[in-house]
């Protein structure tokens, strides 16, 4: 029999281990977008692969860090302690190129040491290579965006291979941050290792092993649950990318969800088929978004683990945008498709609660956030430290409204739970100057509930430089509910001497000396019909 305390103290011991590790890989990094952004997960699994614990880090490594320890397990089924496995190849189990994952096994005993877990973490390294700086190019195939990892031993019994390494660095602009935010991985590995010996030598082996299957089945159980609380049926949603940084034609993104008992199917057969840019979502990316929904609705405090998959099964038809096929471009897919992914499926799931049913039995899905996370990549030569660098980050907006509640502004939404660069960090390591950061006043949607306003980020730049783009919702804007209306759509502005132009959505671009690159951010929509200001002369008389 499960001791319910005994199984809330072991998902704390996980998480912690996950946690910790975190906090060392922040530490330890080189780059600000590691540092700084957080844009980084450590998670813990079981000898079989199965995710027991995710830190509070990025949602859309939530369902694909298990297919990435999959991929690593069907590489090398031969693993000695102090193996190390790299990977970043989006189709075996990583999600685009910038995003190094790491892979530990974790043995236990002297002799013949028994395996008794994972440790992972996965970071997005500012350059990964490719034909642009920050390796986020609109590119039409894979072979374009980077440097491809498959997964590969970096560490062979705890002795690092120098000449992968050296060949890795080889390949990238910027191969002193990249070492040290490789190290830092490593080291971030390394310790969540020691912590999960330490828990298997304090309570034993097989209690260990025996609470990750059961906090697994925890959360399955809570999934159950939620799906049975929803009512049986089916609910379509369709929504769209702005296009696809080649053509000017919007993408399709369409999902079915049936609701049965305590299953639940997601379809995404009727979406558009895989696309010549990058906007390319791999099957890893798809499954996130899915899992970071259903997982939200679940509202508990259950363990972020490979249970609350369990009951629900994803039909992501090869070769469409939402499960691409090789040599298709991703960079895009990760990061701007599978916010329209998490757009659809909320526009679905919200069908199934009748307003009338009142706000006590509501499940509180909010109108459409920003939709998009306005990637941002700079890269140049920097003159005084005589050096080539390469910036990336991702930019906030506002969140979409919901029942009772305005949406909150300037926050990073969904599937990217990062951090701003902060102006300091960003002037320090680079040569650029913030002479704008601001709230982006009015662009929330209005309604009973107003959606939360966008970001305005003016970046000049102090030499030449190359600049590319990849946002969303630049001419769709992010959908009111209950006659709430949209969010504003999103601005990219070059301006040079003093004139604005107008720049697309996605897309590489030449900065000179001087120019300011001005990026305006969507707000979210509104949740219910807006308040009329005016007053009521009937009332009055």
């Amino acid at each position: 029999m499960t001791d319910a305390i005994r199984l809330e103290i072991y998902k704390y011991l996980f998480a912690a281990v996950a946690e910790e590790m975190g906090v060392v890989l922040r530490k330890a990094s080189y780059s600000p977008n590691i540092k700084e952004r957080r844009d980084f997960s450590c998670a813990l699994f079981d000898a079989a692969g199965s995710m027991i614990a995710q830190a509070a880090h990025i949602p859309v490594h939530l369902g694909s860090m298990p297919l990435s320890v999959a991929a690593a397990v069907q590489a090398f089924g031969d693993f000695r302690p102090g193996d190390m496995i790299a990977l970043n190849d989006p189709f075996r189990g990583g999600t685009h190129l910038p995003d190094i994952t790491l892979v530990s096994p974790v043995f236990w005993g002297d002799g013949q040491p028994r395996l008794v877990g994972f440790v992972a973490n996965r970071a997005h390294h500012a350059d990964i290579g490719g034909m642009t700086p920050g390796s986020m190019s609109v590119g039409q195939e894979i072979f374009q965006e980077g440097l491809i990892i498959p997964p590969v031993r970096l560490m062979k019994g705890g002795v690092i291979d120098q000449e992968l390494l050296d060949l890795i660095l080889a390949n990238v602009r910027t191969p002193q941050e990249r070492a040290g935010d490789l190290w830092a991985q490593i080291a971030s590995n390394q310790r969540g290792e020691e912590r999960l010996v330490e828990l298997v030598g304090r309570y034993g082996v097989e209690e260990v092993s025996q609470y990750m299957d059961e906090l697994l089945a925890y959360t399955e159980r809570m999934t159950r649950a939620l799906l049975r609380r929803m009512p049986d049926g089916e609910y379509t949603f369709t929504d769209y990318l702005d296009d696809n940084g080649i053509s000017d034609q919007p993408v399709r993104i369409s999902v079915r969800v049936t609701l049965e008992g305590d299953q639940a199917v997601v379809d995404f057969s009727q979406s558009a088929p895989q696309q010549k840019g990058s906007v390319n979502a791999v099957y890893a990316v798809t499954l996130s978004a899915v899992y970071y929904v259903f997982r939200c609705l679940i509202g508990l405090d259950v363990p972020n683990n490979s249970g609350c998959l369990a009951p629900i099964q994803v039909i992501a038809p090869a070769g469409s945008v939402v499960n691409a096929l090789p040599p298709s471009p991703v960079a895009g897919g990760n990061v701007e498709t599978s916010q329209r992914i998490v757009d659809v499926l909320l526009g679905a799931l919200v069908q199934a609660y009748p307003e009338e049913g009142g706000v006590e039995n509501y499940p509180h899905v909010p109108a459409a956030s920003q939709g998009t996370m306005n990637n941002l990549t700079i890269g140049g030569y920097d003159f005084e430290r005589k050096t080539p660098f390469a910036y990336y980050e991702t930019i906030g907006g506002g969140m979409g409204a919901r029942p009772g509640s305005d949406g909150p502004s300037a926050i990073h939404s969904h599937m990217t739970n990062t951090l701003n660069t902060p102006v300091e960090a960003l002037e320090y390591a680079y040569p650029l100057r913030v002479v704008r950061y601001a709230v982006r006043d009015g662009s929330g949607g209005d309604g009973r509930y107003r959606g939360g306003d966008g970001i305005c980020r003016d970046i000049l730049t102090l030499v030449d430089a190359q600049v590319t783009l990849l946002s969303e919702r630049r001419r769709l804007p992010p959908y009111g509910l209950s006659g709430g209306k949209p969010g504003q759509t999103g601005v990219n502005l070059l301006i040079r001497e003093g004139k604005e132009t107008p720049l697309p959505g996605k897309g590489t671009f030449e900065l000179r000396k001087g120019d300011i690159l001005s990026i305006r951010t969507p707000g979210g929509g509104g949740y219910g019909e807006p308040q009329s200001s005016e007053p009521n002369l009937a009332s009055m008389s």
